[in-house]
């Protein structure tokens, strides 16, 4: 009877080391290089696939792609994406206070989660721009815009502070007249190189997340609590929330360790996506470790619901996460 457990342990413990930092991957900071395709460089330093969890950009350092993309991780729970022809400084890479400024080209900033103590800013063409909530923001260094895909913003131009809801964009680089925010059309941009490059990379770190937080249900080795995990599968960081579970912005999950292991199944409910379009499905955990001692790696893709941006489904878990304003309090997109 005992030898089954020894077994689970073992193989717990094997995991969990697997799991740990490995392939030369640090701590993840703000800065912490997490993906790169093509031509892109930090100075002179030329970046591949072997500099990703081991390059980290650091104060007044600067991101320049050719034809090549690149993704870093800002806060838990925020990630920056720039596109081709692209430069972007870190210009601060403290917890409570992240900026960036963008250059040249175009970048996409996806945030999972923000807490209120967090100062995310986006320097462009003379503005700076706060994310304030939960969403996906995009920016255009070459035309000056400012593009709330989901959340909020508030831009500051010289004496103007502008602030921009979802499905508003502003151009910051107007040579006079008062600044307003316009509202645009989110469908036209879905298909750029850039919209499709975030989904993408949206869809491999949440199922990275699903692959990984099973393995800390019940605090196990390594765990620290809410924050960036390396996943050797994904060789990227990916990140796990504390409690609870999230949406990204594209609509795939992030579980934390205990709903990622013990929460049950979740089918016939129905939601909007942004576009106004209602879709029935299901919300689905991972499993990693559960109740019952197994240890193991998740059997499906990440799970999405609907398209787009939406509202994610009402859940009647024990920790009552409701339908508050377009996601779950306290395990969701809280407003």
């Amino acid at each position: 009877m005992q030898r089954p457990r020894l077994n689970w342990f073992a193989s717990f413990i094997l995991a969990a080391i697997l799991y740990a930092p490995a392939w030369g991957a640090t701590p993840a900071l703000p800065g912490t290089l997490n993906y790169v395709e093509g031509q892109a460089s930090i100075g002179t330093q030329a970046l591949n696939a072997k500099s990703v969890g081991s390059v980290n950009l650091q104060s007044s350092q600067t991101l320049t792609t050719e034809t090549g993309k690149a993704e870093i991780l800002l806060t838990p729970g925020v990630f920056f994406r720039v596109g081709d022809d692209s430069s972007a400084t870190l210009v601060s890479p403290s917890l409570t206070n992240t900026e960036v400024s963008l250059a040249k080209g175009q970048a996409m900033v996806e945030v999972a989660e923000i807490y209120k103590d967090n100062l995310l800013r986006v320097q462009e063409d003379g503005a700076t721009t706060q994310l304030l909530k939960n969403g996906l923001y995009g920016f255009d260094a070459n035309s000056g815009d400012v593009r709330v895909f989901k959340g909020e913003a508030l831009v500051q131009d010289g004496d103007q502070n502008i602030k921009v809801k979802g499905g508003h964009e502003l151009e910051v680089n107007k040579a006079n007249g008062k600044l307003k925010a316009t509202k645009f059309n989110k469908s036209a941009y879905t298909e750029s190189d850039l919209y499709r490059f975030s989904s993408l990379r949206s869809q491999y770190l949440a199922e990275a997340n699903g692959d990984a937080a099973g393995l800390y249900a019940g605090g196990g080795p390594g765990w620290y609590g809410a924050g960036w995990y390396w996943d050797p599968l994904f060789t990227a960081y990916t990140w796990i929330p504390g409690d609870g579970m999230f949406y990204s912005p594209f609509g795939w999950g992030f579980y934390s360790p205990w709903f990622a292991s013990y929460s049950p199944f979740y089918y016939g409910h129905y939601y909007r996506d942004g576009y106004g379009y209602s879709y029935a499905g299901q919300a689905r955990p991972y499993y990693g470790a559960h109740p019952g001692g197994y240890v193991g790696r998740p059997g499906y893709a990440a799970p999405r619901v609907g398209s787009g941006f939406h509202s994610a489904p009402s859940m009647g878990a024990s920790h009552s996460f409701g339908v508050m304003g377009g996601g779950f309090h306290g395990g969701g997109f809280r407003r």
